[in-house]
């Protein structure tokens, strides 16, 4: 390779461009797991829960499952940041040094390569002037003894020009003598460089940029792995998001989230009693003799009675429809008495069709005002929230309350050890004037005597509350047990024929009983029909009902009425499309028809 110096000039020159070329490959590779990082942390910020202080959604198992595997994900971002950190200190930007110190090295051995090179093609030249030189004056030389040998043969030259011929011959070979002996040393210290080039000065460069290669191959050895060490280092770490991802998998409880849902939508209503039969027909198929009915007659109030069963089941409760446990009193026109042929008298049922009183049990008013607040509440979330959640069923009411009066006792624990330190620090500034003015913490310490007191009041006031849904919960459950012995032995009274004992007044005692009690909550809920307009309004003010269940309004618009204000400051309205909400009762002018309570 001593002649391929400009070969050698493009190899290493290719191997900076590769080396250059490879840190390149680096550099995206590190710029892919960056976008990649990052693109897996907006994806779990996009997915995790944006919760407030006061949220209190239920943790399902599969949801918490979701948002460790969330973080997970996040810990594996951060490992793929890792990896690219990782790669750029110690791959990319350890190339890019290198790659650096490579151009300054090579650069350096071509320098001494050329100057080398430049230095053999002066000796070169020195040694060919004076060979040429030398040349020169050996032809001068053989000219001017060519001359004199003329010259001293010649009979007629005079001795003067013999003697100047042979002068000019003595200073030519002298010349050519001297000439002869520089060029001869020009020769040899060109032969000398010549050698040292090829076989010391040569080679040393040669070797220098061999081992410059050799170093370049071994760094991109070294990257390459440390490439690959990036990636091996965090999988251990990796590894372990994963397995927490499984982990999170497996902590899934179905039964644990379907307690939730029952603990969450509990309401504290229990399921209605059984209801009793009521026979609509005994008054066409009774004798006059005995009061019984005939066998054919029996058949016939059997399917009456199947019919008035079947329709009193179309309606459930509480997630469907309900129907009424007793029908409601009758009046004089549907009840009316006869007499016998011994003078007694006894209560007939007039022959109205069956379905006539099931459309009026349907579409009886409910009894209790609060009961229809409570379902608009809770199933339709409706009108204004209450301070003491009368809105919600007694269950969730009690959860509500219970986690009320738990928040208001830690505010107080606060204050409290807010007092006690005050008290403290005032004794300490009495005790030591220099540290401080005790009176400057007396504003401080009222105000927090007086935040105690304001807590302590809203704690009684929760617990009094509580107290009446416990209560409550409690004396329906004694009622409804008492409810269905009573309905056992109403059932007791019925004869095998399906008759009824001779005592009218036993017999019309079950509708009034309905009545005992009308403030309690085994009323059905309201239909799903639309409510009736029981009047009209004009709105005085304009209101925005930005407020989830209220109904937005303009001055002077006429809106339905079909729900009186309840004591809270909000009437029930409909618009003329049909959209309901509340408005504030002290926006609106209100007109009632004269016969809305009645229907």
């Amino acid at each position: 390779l001593k002649d391929q110096f400009d070969n050698l000039d493009k190899h290493t020159q290719w191997g900076i461009d590769f080396l250059e070329k490879y840190a390149k490959f680096v550099k995206e590779r590190i710029e892919i797991e960056q976008n990649y990082a990052k693109q897996l942390r907006n994806l779990v910020k996009k997915y995790c829960p944006k919760r407030s202080p006061k949220d209190e959604e239920p943790r399902f198992t599969s949801c918490i499952a979701f948002f460790n595997i969330l973080n997970e994900l996040n810990d594996y971002a951060g490992q793929r940041e890792v990896v690219a950190e990782e790669m750029g200190h110690r791959v990319y930007g350890e190339l890019m040094r290198y790659s650096h110190d490579l151009k300054t090295e090579r650069k350096m051995h071509l320098q001494e390569g050329r100057k080398a090179q430049q230095y053999l093609d002066m000796c070169w030249k020195q040694m060919d002037n004076s060979k040429k030189k030398f040349e020169r004056e050996c032809r001068e030389a053989e000219k001017a003894q060519q001359s004199y040998e003329r010259l001293d043969n010649d009979t007629n030259a005079t001795k003067a020009d013999v003697e100047k011929a042979k002068q000019q011959l003595n200073l030519r070979t002298h010349m050519a003598d001297e000439n002869k002996n520089e060029y001869a040393a020009q020769l040899q210290n060109f032969n000398g460089e010549q050698h040292k080039h090829y076989y010391i000065v040569i080679p040393q460069i040669y070797k220098q940029l061999q081992e410059m290669d050799e170093r370049r191959t071994i760094k991109l050895s070294e990257c390459y792995k440390g490439f690959a060490d990036s990636e091996r280092k965090v999988i251990p770490i990796i590894s372990k998001c994963l397995e927490g991802m499984i982990l999170a998998a497996k902590s899934v409880d179905e039964h644990r989230d379907s307690q939730l849902v029952i603990d969450c939508f509990k309401s504290g209503f229990e399921p209605p009693g059984d209801f009793p039969f009521e026979d609509y027909s005994q008054n066409i198929y009774r004798t006059i003799s005995d009061g019984t009915i005939s066998t054919p007659k029996q058949e016939g109030m059997r399917i009456d009675s199947k019919t008035t069963v079947g329709k009193a089941k179309g309606k459930l409760w509480l997630f469907g429809k309900k129907p009424k446990p007793q029908s409601p009193p009758l009046t004089p026109t549907s009840l009316y008495t006869t007499s016998t042929p011994n003078g007694s008298q006894y209560p007939i049922f007039s022959i109205e069709p069956v379905h006539y009183c099931m459309s009026d049990i349907k579409t009886g008013k409910p009894r209790i005002p609060s009961f229809r607040s409570l379902k608009r509440g809770y199933f339709y979330l409706q009108g204004p929230a209450l301070e003491d959640f009368s809105h919600l069923p007694p269950e969730q009411r009690r959860k509500k309350l219970q986690q009320r009066i738990d928040e208001l006792n830690r505010e107080l624990q606060k204050e409290t050890d807010q007092k006690d330190a005050l008290i403290k620090m005032k004794d300490v500034y009495e005790k030591n004037p220099q540290m401080g003015d005790p009176g400057s913490l007396q504003p401080k310490l009222t105000e927090t005597m007086s935040n105690m007191d304001r807590l302590r009041m809203e704690i009684h006031k929760n617990e009094a509350w509580l107290s009446e849904v416990e209560g409550k919960v409690a004396a329906r459950s004694d009622r409804r047990h008492s409810s269905d012995i009573n309905h056992l032995v109403t059932q007791g009274r019925e004869s095998p024929e399906g008759s009824y004992t001779d005592d009218a007044n036993q017999e019309v005692r079950g509708p009034p009983q309905q009545h005992a009690h009308p403030n309690e909550f085994d009323d059905e809920f309201e239909d799903d029909d639309p409510l009736p307009a029981i009047g009209h309004c004009k709105a005085i003010y304009p209101f925005d009902g930005h407020n989830e269940g209220t109904l937005a309004m303009k001055e002077g618009e006429i809106l339905y009425i079909i729900e009186e204000d309840k004591g809270d400051g909000w009437t029930r309205a409909r618009r003329h499309n049909g959209e309901e909400g509340y408005v504030p009762t002290s926006y609106i002018d209100v007109t009632l028809e004269k016969n809305s309570k009645g229907a």
